[in-house]
């Protein structure tokens, strides 16, 4: 879907001047994936954009979609104005969209062919408010040149083939995780805030571990006196025996002596 055009005055605009007028789950969920997903590929050759526009037909500026998410793998991570596949040489590997009562069906009908024909490899939409879609979490892979619906599995998990996760329904909301490790995945808030739960319990442990082994010091001396006390003890006794038995041979000498 290319349209040769040597045209630089062509005018690509940023925004498509429409209001985001969406509700705080869709907008939250929006900045929440592009945040961890910001976060997994951090430093890698990995572009994640959110509510950009993407233009996908050279020289038709009226040709664009804005997905909520997209995910590009090598493809510079770098902030950019708009996405142009021309230009890139590039198109989303994955396109995320959660859905609304005004985008619903953008979402479910129109957005999905256009994803097909530019060759976008998985697409996933969520409702965040569980009420537009059913079921609420549904993903398409490509199959030949039409997306076909992923089949959840045994534990009703959807898989990311391209990024290798995998996406579920947790008491209502979205749980995504890393499809090797099972660990979910977290924004940059969430992982300061692990890091600083780990901080916590490293101290309490290290300060655990000082009383333990102030503790540990605090039998050995007690032993020790213990020790100590049962020598001097034993000791006296023998000291005791010894002059006990002194005296009797002291005792024996004499009657010896009286004797002879």
């Amino acid at each position: 879907m290319s349209v040769a055009s040597n045209d630089v005055s062509i005018d690509y605009p940023e925004s498509d001047g429409r209001p985001m007028g969406e509700t705080d789950w869709h907008i939250e969920w929006t900045l929440r994936l592009r945040d961890m997903l910001k976060l997994r590929y951090r430093g890698q050759k990995v572009y994640v954009a959110s509510d950009l526009l993407l233009y996908y037909n050279e020289g038709v500026p009226r040709d664009f979609v804005v997905p909520d998410g997209f995910v590009v793998l090598d493809c510079e991570q770098r902030p950019r104005r708009v996405f142009k596949t021309w230009e890139e040489h590039r198109v989303p590997n994955v396109v995320f969209e959660f859905t609304s009562a005004s985008t619903r069906r953008t979402d479910e009908v129109f957005k999905p062919r256009i994803y097909a024909d530019i060759g976008v490899s998985e697409y996933f939409i969520f409702d965040p408010h569980g009420e537009y879609l059913t079921p609420q979490l549904q993903g398409y892979r490509v199959v030949g040149e039409q997306f076909a619906r992923v089949e959840p599995d045994a534990r009703g998990r959807l898989l990311c083939e391209q990024l290798g996760l995998t996406l579920e329904i947790s008491a209502g909301d979205l749980l995504i995780r890393d499809a090797m490790t099972e660990e979910p995945l977290l924004t940059a808030a969430d992982a300061s805030d692990r890091i600083a739960e780990v901080s916590v319990r490293q101290a309490e442990m290290s300060v655990r571990q000082a009383e333990m082994r102030e503790r540990e010091a605090d039998t050995r001396e007690r032993e020790a006196e213990i020790r100590e006390r049962a020598a001097i003890e034993q000791a006296a006794q023998l000291a005791e025996r010894n002059r006990a038995l002194e005296a009797e041979l002291e005792r024996l000498r004499r009657e010896l002596e009286e004797r002879s």
